[in-house]
């Protein structure tokens, strides 16, 4: 899934989706608080700050009421700031039908996603519930403590299956998709939905795809291979 005309940091939205969260909390913050809170999380988003411990949403924003001197509730700041967003997610139309034949073909799929800074993880799930039920387990960042590619996540998905590293596949459109398969030690297939080029990206992924269709044929004719 993608949310619509977002690029992949958000960043450029911060002040606007606070400014969203003042006018209708009524918080009555000044542009120096506005921005403090800008730089606070800022500061924990990986794209800016590289890091790769997840933080508690709660824990940030509490750090941001902090800044402001205000009693009021992080929880519905929070709802307010990504309010702001006006964040709308678009499932690829090959998604779900792709994840149906990989699962009938015997294939135990699980999710590794990295939330977005500050945004609690029911939100996040909140926004990828029709792909919930494809899935046989769902770890995120912050339900593991780190965002890839610290390899936590890989490790509790190898785990909850009592699976091996050459037992799975690492399917992703980011370099730290490539980079925790490789940590881990499984191999990396990079999706490219957009790609005109002939040529895929080089990131060092061992296959590349343009959509879940091609995924399906490629883990078929590795398993042909592996018999």
């Amino acid at each position: 899934m993608e949310y619509k005309g977002m690029h992949v940091s958000w960043v450029s939205n911060y002040k606007s989706c606070f400014e969203h969260a003042d006018r209708k909390l009524s918080l009555g913050l000044s542009e120096g608080q506005i921005e403090g809170a800008v730089e606070i999380l800022k500061k924990y988003n990986p794209r800016v700050n590289p890091r790769e411990d997840d933080v508690d949403p709660m824990k940030i924003f509490s750090e941001i009421c902090g800044l402001w001197k205000t009693d009021a509730d992080a929880g519905k700041i929070i709802e307010a700031f990504f309010e702001g967003m006006n964040l709308e997610p678009v499932i690829f139309e090959d998604s779900i039908p792709a994840l149906k034949k990989l699962r009938g073909m015997g294939y135990r799929i699980a999710a590794l996603t990295d939330v977005a800074t500050g945004m609690p993880d029911e939100m996040h799930k909140g926004f990828v519930t029709p792909l919930l039920p494809y899935f046989d387990f769902y770890v995120s960042s912050l339900s593991c403590g780190f965002k890839k590619p610290n390899t936590r996540g890989m490790e509790e998905i190898a785990d909850f299956f009592n699976s091996s590293p050459d037992d799975m596949i690492m399917v992703g459109d980011d370099l730290r998709d490539v980079q925790v398969a490789k940590r881990f030690g499984c191999k990396s297939v990079l999706i490219e939905r957009k790609r005109t080029d002939p040529q895929p990206t080089r990131l060092g992924q061992d296959y590349s795809i343009k959509n879940l269709w091609e995924l399906v044929d490629l883990v078929a004719g590795l398993t042909e291979k592996s018999v």
